[in-house]
């Protein structure tokens, strides 16, 4: 279409933009998001590890532990571990929730040892403790014996000055009571086998304690040693002679003659002071209550 020429030019301008490139988004400030909770977390971690117990964090490390597993159908066993529903609708594991009851402890097996021996093993244990017993109750019986004869010497004013020849001790065999000689107080006379005042008031102080107990007994007589030649030569008659006199004192004192089991004559044979044997407290008389049994050790039972 032609117009005139004085008619207008139109122009159209187009503009075209850019030069900055754009923007990027959002993305960022997703990225920075992350980046803040992650260390928020961390630090709550951190803090969560340090306010907690050893107890806490050994059940922590068993529950996320493989090697630690329960062999439970849920849970872990440990003391964060989740727990499967009971059948009594309990939130608990019956078999860790309830200790079981402590089982009897099975009796150790027999061994062989014990299998041969037996009922006598037990029948002489019981016989070792029945002879100690006894050999107590006999001990105590020669005790009280021997402190009844040291008070009787005591308060008889007539036997205060012989109590010094009197010697009570116990022996293997049993409890001994000798009645010996001192210078100048002999309880026979030279030579003879009757026995004097001083010697029958010490039997019979002695029958009364022999009385009061129940063992057999045994008497025996002994002489000093006799210096020179020929001397001696009827000590073995003339000691179990005296011991004959003196049990028979014992037996008019009123013990009984089933009682007195032996006596003898031993002469200069165990002399009471063996480096002087002609001292005069070598001549003696010894009697010795018996033991009613041996005492052997345990082992030897």
């Amino acid at each position: 279409m032609a117009y005139g020429d004085n008619a207008p030019t139109i122009i159209i301008k187009k503009v075209k933009k850019g030069g900055h490139g754009g923007h990027h988004g959002g993305a960022w400030k997703v990225a920075y998001a992350d980046f803040v909770t992650a260390m928020m977390a961390f630090f709550l971690l951190m803090w969560l590890i340090n306010t907690t117990s050893p107890e806490q964090k050994r059940g922590i490390a068993d529950y996320f532990a493989p090697a630690s597993v329960s062999q439970t159908t849920s849970g872990s066993g440990g003391i964060l571990a989740g727990t499967g529903l009971s059948d009594t609708g309990a939130k608990t594991d019956q078999s860790s929730a309830t200790p079981s009851p402590p089982q009897p402890q099975s009796p150790p097996p027999k061994t062989d040892k014990a299998d041969k021996a037996g009922p006598g093993a037990a029948s002489a244990s019981t016989d070792a403790a029945t002879q100690a017993a006894q050999a107590k109750a006999e001990a105590d019986e020669f005790k009280s014996a021997a402190e009844s004869l040291r008070q009787a010497l005591q308060d008889m004013p007539e036997l205060a000055e012989l109590s010094k020849q009197v010697i009570v001790d116990v022996t293997p065999e049993g409890l001994r009571i000798q009645l010996v000689d001192q210078e100048g107080r002999s309880m026979f006379d030279q030579g003879s086998a009757k026995p004097n005042d001083r010697a029958r008031l010490l039997l019979r102080a002695v029958s009364q304690v022999v009385r009061q107990l129940h063992n057999r007994i045994t008497v025996s007589g002994h002489t000093s040693a006799v210096v020179g030649p020929g001397g001696g030569g009827d000590d073995w008659a003339l000691s179990a002679a005296r011991a004959n006199a003196a049990r028979g004192v014992l037996q008019e004192a009123g013990v009984e003659a089933d009682r007195i089991y032996q006596v003898s004559g031993k002469a200069n044979s165990d002399p009471l002071y063996p480096d002087d044997p002609t001292l005069p407290g070598n001549r003696r008389i010894a009697i010795t209550l018996l033991r009613e049994k041996p005492v052997l050790p345990p082992d030897q039972t």
